[in-house]
């Protein structure tokens, strides 16, 4: 058995690994590269495999750093299976639906400056016909269910603790010498304690592991801590007369933050405040939220036998109209904004971002990584001027981060994970991190007793 990393190797976006075994090519995952523009648009045109060749497509969940090159694979001639969790397939049909819109609205836009300079139009990256082509190709399967690929291989999806339908990826190669290997592919593993959704399982009998580093380099604040900044913010704008800002993707971050605005609304702890989700798309993955509540864990459960719908409290309002959206920007704060993209690279949260960075009463609160090269990054880093649709706007509102709402485990979560696969593991592959994070997670992996550690570079091959 052999694998290669494609995408997600030494940076935390466009997660792709090919695993070569008894004949078969299974793609664990297939995602869209993101960062900067003119590179982020090379690569995911890019494909560094034969489309056609592939076997078997195998989803660790929806978000688009996972799932948003799919299309263009379909677009190429891949004509084989998507596995993946119910709730995956559902979120998948509407996020990749967005993306083929996001890249129709972009190439459209930079097309208008090519004709200008005289130079040839670009196609889009894929469109909906291609989402739709790919998406009739999905095969949602169940947790624990062994699925036959053929060849002598098997998959099993197991529980991540991310996002809604998140797994973990287990393949068993049974070898022609009758010996067997198990590889598992982490995906993006969940902290701990996340309001929603269940928690990560474990994953016994490993050979080989690849293992995300998105957090590997620190631990997460209490959840406690998530409550009460949440709850300073939002006095602190009913004083200002400002907006909070918070750019949140669309699945999971936030219905995670609305969870816990619903019990502070509540409860009564913050004044009654105008909160608005500005995301069409939030709304679509809130509604699929909803609708896969075998996916939820106690905390939710219980309050849904209680009666209280944990995602939807007085004084929320999905927008759905680009009028709707506009008009949010000529009202008065105090107001919340939840909008979309989490990294700032797209969406409505960019004309948010243009009318209240340059106000010091206004709060921009960053929930969620921010990769290297994104508009979201350089506002963590407080970089000024801003450069937003081509104009430039300096940075006056203040930047606040909450690292605890990560869905991504942190360092301790990681250990504790690593250190339940009973008998240890002795070869891993430390991914889907930066630079820093996946070298932490190497230090981590040693620091646990792991024989045999690798940092695989974009390409590398290794074998099982």
């Amino acid at each position: 058995m052999q694998i290669q990393f494609f995408g997600a190797a030494r940076t935390t976006t466009g997660s792709m690994h090919l695993v070569e075994a008894n004949g078969l090519k299974i793609l664990l995952d297939c995602g869209l590269y993101q960062g900067h523009r003119k590179e982020s648009f090379e690569r995911n045109r890019t494909l560094p495999i034969d489309p056609t060749k592939l076997d078997c497509v195998i989803l660790s969940h929806a978000h688009i750093d996972h799932s948003g090159n799919l299309p263009t694979l379909a677009r190429h001639g891949y004509r084989g299976r998507v596995i993946c969790t119910p709730a995956t397939r559902d979120l998948c049909d509407v996020m990749l639906r967005d993306s083929a819109h996001l890249q129709l609205q972009d190439v459209t836009f930079v097309n208008k400056k090519r004709a200008e300079q005289g130079k040839q139009p670009f196609e889009p990256l894929y469109l909906v016909e291609d989402v739709i082509k790919i998406m009739s190709q999905f095969q949602p399967e169940p947790l624990k269910r062994q699925i036959d690929l053929g060849s002598g291989v098997s998959a099993v999806l197991h529980d991540a603790g991310h996002i809604l339908g998140s797994a973990i990826v287990q393949l068993d190669v049974t070898q022609p010498n009758g010996t067997r290997k198990r590889l598992v592919f982490s995906g993006d593993l969940g902290q701990p304690g996340q309001p929603i959704i269940r928690p990560s399982e474990t994953v016994s009998d490993v050979d080989a592991l690849l293992i995300e580093s998105t957090y590997a380099d620190r631990v997460h604040p209490p959840r406690a801590d998530v409550i009460g900044r949440l709850k300073g913010f939002i006095e602190d704008i009913h004083q200002q007369r400002g907006k909070l800002i918070i750019p949140a993707f669309s699945v999971g971050r936030t219905q995670q933050i609305l969870f816990y605005l619903n019990g502070l609304v509540k409860s009564g702890r913050i004044p009654r405040t105008p909160i608005f989700v500005d995301s069409p798309l939030s709304l679509k993955a809130t509604k699929i939220y909803a609708a896969h509540r075998e996916c939820y864990g106690e905390e939710a459960s219980n309050l849904l036998r209680a009666g209280d719908d944990p995602l939807r409290f007085p004084g929320l309002t999905f927008t759905q109209s680009a009028d709707e959206s506009k008009a949010l920007n000529d009202q008065p704060g105090p107001m919340v904004i939840i909008s979309a993209s989490g990294m700032c690279e797209g969406g409505r949260i960019l004309h948010h971002l243009r009318n209240t960075v340059g106000d010091p009463r206004n709060i921009i609160l960053i929930v969620g990584y921010q990769a290297e090269n994104t508009l979201g990054r350089r506002i963590v880093e407080h970089v000024s001027p801003l450069r937003i649709y081509g104009d430039e706007f300096e940075l006056q509102a203040r930047v606040h981060t909450i690292n605890a709402l990560s869905a991504h485990a942190d360092r301790d979560a990681l250990t504790a994970w690593l250190a339940a696969i009973k008998p240890p593991v002795t070869q891993v592959f430390a991914i889907h991190g930066d630079e820093p994070q996946v070298m932490a997670m190497g230090d981590l992996l040693r620091a646990q007793g792991v024989k045999h550690v690798h940092v695989p570079s974009p390409g590398e091959k290794f074998t099982i």
